[in-house]
């Protein structure tokens, strides 16, 4: 069994997910680096972790497949023994207008924003239990601020709030949930100066984020013994325009 706390990380592959997964090893854990696609950016998550002294490893999982959760949580504890800090961050991004939407597309969307949370938090549950352990899930303001392109996207990861406050009390008090909202803090590698200075204008402290923000509010609640069953909004105050 590790002697460090053990995180898994899921989407750790790619943007926020990797800044959160270097973050909590910063902060003593060791780290399950998930990912499905991106196994060359996991695989540089665990290098940067281990060049900084930290102790990580790689697993790659489809949660868009129904047995995917449970078997990535075997793979963690097959490879550390423990589990003490869940952080559902693996997502995709559905931008199909109003009026365009498949079902195909939809039902891609719940598979990893919704279901594969929940699946994973159950399967995670007796595990982080013995460890008095937490889980983080990571919600999105478009869910808050959502337009006809992000639709389908912002209603599924609305669930993220109700689930998380469903789960703070059904595994209370041995196991503790709380969530964190981002904002904008990582723009598409095509967008343009004029959306980022449009986007930063909307918010209202006046500018965009970064993902280091949110793996800082990360490895805040999962230091924080006693607050659970709350959703943190790291936009700047995007939320307020609702």
């Amino acid at each position: 069994m590790s002697a460090r706390p053990v995180a898994l990380v899921t989407g750790a592959g790619t943007r926020v997910g990797q800044v959160i997964a270097f973050g909590l090893a910063m902060k003593g854990r060791a780290i399950a680096v998930h990912y499905r696609a991106s196994r060359e950016g996991a695989e540089a998550t665990v290098r940067r972790i281990e060049a900084a002294g930290g102790q990580a490893i790689a697993l790659g999982r489809d949660l868009e497949q129904p047995d995917g959760a449970a078997a990535l949580i075997d793979d963690v504890l097959q490879a550390f023994g423990r589990l003490d800090v869940l952080v559902n961050s693996a997502a995709n991004w559905l931008r199909t207008p109003f009026g365009q939407l498949t079902a195909a597309q939809l039902d891609a969307s719940f598979a990893t924003n919704l279901r594969a949370p929940l699946l994973l938090s159950q399967a995670a549950a007796p595990h982080l239990a013995e460890q008095q352990g937490c889980i983080i899930n990571i919600a999105d303001h478009l869910a808050y601020d959502t337009e006809s392109t992000t639709l389908a996207h912002g209603v599924i990861k609305g669930a993220i709030d109700p689930l998380t406050r469903s789960l703070a009390r059904l595994l209370a008090p041995d196991v503790r949930v709380n969530a964190v909202a981002p904002g904008v803090v990582l723009l598409p590698d095509d967008a343009s100066t004029e959306l980022a200075n449009r986007l930063a204008q909307e918010t209202p402290l006046a500018a965009l984020g970064t993902p280091a923000d949110i793996a800082d509010a990360v490895c805040w609640l999962a230091d924080a013994p006693y607050i659970t069953g709350e959703m943190v909004h790291v936009d700047g105050g995007r939320h307020l325009r609702r």
